[in-house]
């Protein structure tokens, strides 16, 4: 039988990807969906083949879903998991998980009360680039890593008014561009270091008042781990290089891992990942492609989505993960505002 699935808001657009990706597979369809927003969940439903139910309580009550996907604005994830737990069933939750430890917390508790199991979406540890960089740094390819760096960013300025007045950019529902968009690159640090120890960090606003914290740097410390360096700006209309690892034997270099560097066009995107290690004369080319365009990125979520809610694999990021995230990104926040180094 097909996993049947039910959708709380459509607020974040990611979840549109993946529902498109979803009515593709033969073993799970979107069933069902809710938003606190009518015209936008009818219109979504509609897309998708979905009914739309008009009243939350309705929707977690039916028998005929298996699971729920929640892509409600970030401030309101806590509510919506809670309700969500209390039918025990599986749960896929939008990053970033919470704008505070209180709703992480919030979070966690429900799910583990009521033993539904429970993960986030992030896209960056479904990507196969970064899967492979991740096991080789793991295993040792270029020694003990020292140096680390991941760029992300978008350009935002380009989108048009809409997104100046999306929740995105409203504090009370999103915070701002770095708690929304740099999580992406603070969760890849956490997969593949853990928890940081410190963090000192410059966050600011620098093109659009009505789009906050649109630029940023962080910079991570971890026990016995590298220096790590989180550059985000949301201001960025071209870029190229994505990480940088530098490690006591070598360094892998990614190119074209974001929106603003992974174009439409597919010609040098088998090129995008390489390495090189001491004693070597030239780079070594990783064979695994680059996405011709990066929402094909956001839409490889939907099939290990949808795998972890049929109970066939672990979670993407669990709870833990995406608490150790939000940690991150709020210490990042009061280091900014403080202007010293804070202590996770």
């Amino acid at each position: 039988m097909s996993l049947r699935i039910g959708i709380l808001s459509f607020a974040h657009g990611h979840v549109g990807m993946y529902c498109g990706e979803i009515a593709k597979m033969d073993d799970a369809a979107v069933v069902a969906g809710w938003d606190d927003n009518p015209a936008r969940g009818k219109e979504a439903c509609e897309k998708h083949g979905a009914e739309f139910v008009a009243d939350l309580d309705a929707l977690l009550a039916r028998d005929d879903l298996d699971a729920f996907i929640v892509g409600s604005e970030t401030s309101r994830h806590a509510g919506h998991v809670a309700a969500a737990a209390r039918r025990g069933k599986p749960i896929l939750l939008q990053k970033p998980m919470a704008l505070t430890l209180e709703d992480c917390d919030r979070i966690g508790e429900a799910v583990a009360k009521h033993n539904a199991r429970f993960s986030l979406a992030w896209q960056m540890r479904c990507d196969p680039q970064n899967q492979w960089m991740r096991k080789s740094v793991r295993e040792g390819l270029v020694g003990k890593p020292l140096m680390v760096r991941r760029r992300h960013g978008l350009s935002t300025q380009a989108w048009g008014k809409w997104f100046e007045d999306s929740w995105h950019v409203k504090p009370e529902l999103n915070r701002g561009m770095f708690m929304d968009d740099a999580s992406h690159a603070v969760d890849w640090f956490v997969w593949m270091f853990g928890k940081p120890k410190s963090v000192f960090a410059e966050i600011d606003t620098l093109l659009n008042p009505k789009i906050p914290d649109d630029n940023g740097v962080a910079v991570f410390r971890w026990h016995d781990g590298p220096i790590g360096i989180v550059e985000s700006s949301f201001t960025c209309l071209a870029a190229d290089e994505t990480v940088l690892i530098v490690g006591s034997e070598g360094s892998i270099v990614q190119r074209w891992g974001d929106g603003t560097s992974c174009t439409p066009d597919p010609t040098p995107h088998n090129r995008g990942l390489r390495f090189k290690r001491a004693g070597e004369k030239d780079w070594t080319v990783v064979g695994i492609a680059t996405p011709p365009a990066h929402g094909e990125r956001i839409k490889d979520v939907a099939r290990p989505g949808v795998e972890f809610l049929l109970g066939q694999r672990e979670p993407i990021a669990t709870a833990a993960d995406g608490r150790a995230v939000t940690e991150a990104l709020l210490a990042a926040h009061r280091s900014a505002a403080e202007g010293r180094r804070i202590e996770l």
